[in-house]
């Protein structure tokens, strides 16, 4: 599904990633961790299409994506949840989500998925006309990976999603993740957690 090939980026002139060969397959979750600074949220951006690698290949679903831009991947089914703020703080939960469902053409099915969220998600359910900016550390996190139940995505750019979070609000994070993939999303995943991110992964 994906496929980096000896990529190298960097900011303002200063290579970070150096020649950097990464792959998953339809149905994985794989894990990128190490220490703060080790390059692993550059590596995340890069493939999302917020850098140009300086060299290398990026290649989704069997086509050259290195200098696409992040919007039309998430239309190719690849999308990126960054670390920390992952949401608009001043808009209402709702809003977040239909905010979200913009790259799906079917009003109806963003509808429908906006009430399987809240479904799943019964907190931010009963939140769903507060800012987001009200809500907790690990509603928050729920709320970035909602997207995934909007968008419904083949592959899933994941950075840090524990980052901050209390260890029973990161083993809800976790245990969602796992549902999502057992439905059928692949992850590649970044995590500074090494225990909670291989424990999660396949790779």
């Amino acid at each position: 599904m994906l496929d980096v090939i000896d990529v190298s980026a960097g900011y303002n002139g200063m290579i970070i990633i150096h020649d950097i060969n990464i792959s998953v397959s339809k149905g994985e979750i794989v894990c990128i961790i190490g220490p703060n600074g080790a390059g692993k949220s550059t590596v995340l951006r890069t493939v999302a299409g917020q850098l140009i690698p300086v060299k290398g290949q990026v290649m989704f679903l069997g086509k050259e994506v290195t200098n696409v831009e992040p919007g039309e991947k998430g239309k190719l089914g690849m999308i990126f949840i960054p670390q920390g703020d992952n949401i608009f703080p001043n808009l209402t939960v709702k809003e977040n989500l239909e905010i979200a469902g913009i790259l799906v053409e079917n009003s109806e099915a963003v509808d429908q998925s906006i009430s399987e969220v809240f479904d799943r998600f019964p907190n931010l359910g009963k939140k769903r006309t507060i800012p987001a900016r009200e809500l907790s550390g690990g509603e928050r996190q729920l709320l970035a990976l909602s997207r995934i139940l909007l968008l419904k995505p083949h592959l899933v750019l994941l950075d840090e999603p524990s980052l901050g979070l209390a260890p029973n609000v990161v083993d809800t994070i976790f245990e969602q993740i796992r549902a999502m993939n057992r439905d059928g999303v692949s992850f590649l995943l970044v995590e500074q957690n090494a225990r909670k991110g291989l424990s999660v992964s396949h790779r």
